[in-house]
This record gives structure tokens, sequence and C-alpha cells, in this order.
């Protein structure tokens, strides 16, 4: 007897948690997915932040095809140069500043900020690590010792030693950086947390006490780049540079890329005393790379960044008053709904894919569910989305 796909899926393939009743996707069109059965689901998750242009966008899938057609996988130690990574990494740099000029490619945000912790100790010489509690960086050796959850990561100790956990937004957090702090590695918008914006003065704060004292700024933008928080990058919103900047996530516009970015100073250090002091067999594969390259010309092109902080107000005004709703935090199209304790996230979410509608809650806010669509969703479609959002509301209230 021949086993079905969801046979398969439960019976073969490895997965980091259990779901009762999983939906089966067979394709995907702009912001809506399809089942096997024909059914059309509003997507409002965005592959966690990775599909900003929406699904199946002709124009990606033509970059893809393109580059497929010249060739796949070459090398990606240096030793050849190669159309896709030049296009890519001029492009970004070109809308980065001056000390983010050399690019790392890899393939995951986990692997950009491996990159990026490993470099700020060779920048630096130092080993303490100062870090956030409700901040997610990955689930690799390294990113999971700067994870703000001791739960997620008990069963893995011992992890990387010298590591401090703050509090985001706490003054006291300047005060810990030192002349021995390796780096201090941060997410400009805490996403896990629930959407937890900086305060403008205690982030300029963090940047100047780094400054003073040679420590490495590392800004986690895996989840906020690429147009979610209204300007391509949250860091240009925020108006504060890091020395390190770490992107994946919707920066491959659906194929798997990442990076971690600094300056050309800083990088040279991973080319000698040990010589490949980072690598990586597929970071940059020059399929993604093409991807990736298109994926930033789209967003600029269609000025989709500028116009994702009007469409999430419009989100934020269309629920902000109803009964359930505790308080909205939201930049750009990255919006935390944060409901009375008295309501049940979990069974929430039943809801909203019983009426169509594709809908996550974040790691460590069990109050909050999350609404971040592709950056291309239209005022109409978001129109009707809110209504169904509603309707989904009051029907757990009337539970």
């Amino acid at each position: 007897m021949q086993l079905t796909n969801r046979q398969i899926f439960q019976n073969n393939l490895a997965l980091p948690s259990i779901v009762a009743d999983p939906l089966e996707i067979v394709s995907a069109d702009g912001i809506y997915l399809y089942t096997d059965s024909n059914e059309r689901y509003t997507d409002l998750v965005s592959g966690v932040s990775v599909s900003n242009l929406g699904h199946s966008n002709p124009l990606i899938k033509e970059a893809v095809n393109q580059q497929v057609d010249k060739y796949m996988h070459l090398m990606v130690y240096g030793k050849y140069i190669q159309s896709p990574q030049v296009k890519l990494t001029k492009a970004l740099t070109d809308i980065l500043p001056e000390s983010l000029n050399s690019v790392y490619l890899v393939n995951s945000g986990s692997e950009a900020v491996e990159g990026a912790l490993k470099l700020a100790k060779r920048v630096t010489g130092r080993a303490e690590i100062l870090a956030f509690n409700n901040a997610y960086h990955g689930s690799t050796h390294g990113a999971m010792s700067v994870l703000g959850c001791e739960e997620m990561k008990y069963a893995y100790r011992p992890l990387l030693p010298g590591i401090t956990f703050c509090e985001f937004n706490n003054f006291d957090t300047v005060n810990k950086i030192t002349t021995n702090t390796a780096c201090i590695i941060m997410e400009p918008v805490q996403t896990e947390a629930g959407v937890i914006l900086p305060d403008p003065e205690w982030i300029n704060a963090i940047r100047e006490k780094c400054t003073a004292t040679g420590t490495i700024l590392i800004f986690d933008e895996i989840q906020m780049g690429f147009g979610r928080s209204g300007d391509i990058f949250a860091f240009q919103k925020l108006n504060v540079t890091p020395d390190i900047l770490c992107l994946a996530k919707a920066m491959g516009a659906g194929m798997p890329i990442g990076a971690f970015i600094s300056s050309a100073e800083n990088m040279k250090t991973l080319t000698n005393n040990p010589i490949l002091g980072h690598i990586t067999t597929f970071g940059g594969h020059p399929v993604c790379a093409a991807a990736a390259y298109k994926g930033l010309q789209i967003l600029q092109d269609e000025q989709l960044h500028i116009h994702a902080n009007e469409k999430g107000e419009q989100f934020v005004k269309a629920l902000e008053k109803h009964d359930s709703v505790k308080e909205i935090r939201q930049i750009g199209l990255m919006i935390g709904v944060e409901l009375h304790h008295n309501h049940d996230v979990p069974s929430l979410l039943k809801i909203f894919q019983k009426n169509k509608l594709i809908v996550d809650q974040f790691l460590f806010n069990t109050h909050s569910f999350r609404i971040a669509p592709p950056l291309i969703i239209t005022s109409e479609q978001i129109e009707e989305t809110v209504q169904t959002i509603i309707m989904s509301l009051d029907e757990q209230i009337t539970r």
C-alpha cells in the first residue's frame, strides 16, 4: 500500500513539535495558501517574516530559473567570482552605512548569529557577551547560548560560558557594558517577546557605551529586515547603527540565505591567524543570491517598505477597540495583539484556522498573537482580513 504524504509526514519527517492535524499546502500565491482540498487560507505569518514579497512572485521565479540555467553550486570560499553574490553584496552595501561595507553570506539566521559572535570575539579579543531575556536568535549551539529563555535550552547545557542576560529597555544594561565585553547582541525590535519596541534614549545609550568601551554592538534583524519595520532595515528607522548586522529570512525572497555584515577591517580578521576563520559550504549559494538580489530590487522599486507602516496602522485601527484586545504593539507590518488574560491564545489560533486564517503566537508572549502578512497585502485584503479576525475574536467570547 502506498503511503500518503500525510502518513509519511507523521511517520518519517523529524519535527520539533507535534501538530495534531496539519494542513497540507499544495500551492501558494500572493498572500494566500491553498490546501490539497482546494481551501484558501490567508497568510498572516509570512513563513515567520520570510515571504515579505508574497508567495510565487513571478520575478523571483524568473531570477531563480535564469540562474539555474547558468550554474548552481561552485565553491564559496572566495575561490571564484560569482555574479549573483557580487550583485547582491553591492546592492546591500549601497544602502548601508560605510561602516557596514563587507557582507559574509551564509545559509540562515542562526548561522549569521554564529558568525557575528565569532567575529566579535575575534575583533575584540574578549569573551564576555551580553544578551537579553525573551530574545530569540536561533537554535544552533552559540545562537541558543544567547537565547533569552531557559526553558528552551536547559536540556542542552553546558552552552557558551561568559554570557550575562539583561532586561530590554532597562538602563541598568548600559552599566554592564565594560572594557571586558566582547559584544552585546540584541534585536532592535524584540519580536518573539511580542513586538517590544526600544526606548530611543535607551538604545542610543547602548550605542554610546559600546563605542566608548570598544564593545561590538550586534543587531539581529533576521525577522525585521527587508521592509517589515517600515524602512528597509529597522536600525535605519531607529537611527542607531550597529557594528555587525545579522540578516536572513526575507533576505532570500523565499530562498534560504543569510548574512552577517560589518566593516571590511573587521571581516579581514577572519582571513588570518587562523585562515578560514569562518567557512560555509553553501553560504551565498548562487541561486539563493540571485533570488535575494531580485527581491531587494523589487522591495525598492515597489517601495513596499514605505507602505508597510500605513498598512500596519490599518490593522491597528480596526482591532484596537475590540473588547478582547488589551494592547497592540506595531512597527510597520509587524504587529503584536495582546489579549486580556482571560482569553486563551492557543484556542483562538484554532478558531483562526477554522476561519481560514494562518496566525501564529509568539514564543515568549503567551497572551499575544502576531500579524505579519506579506508586505504586498492590499488595503482591500486587509479590510477583508480584519473582518475575519473580529469574527474570530467574537466567536471566542461567545464560547
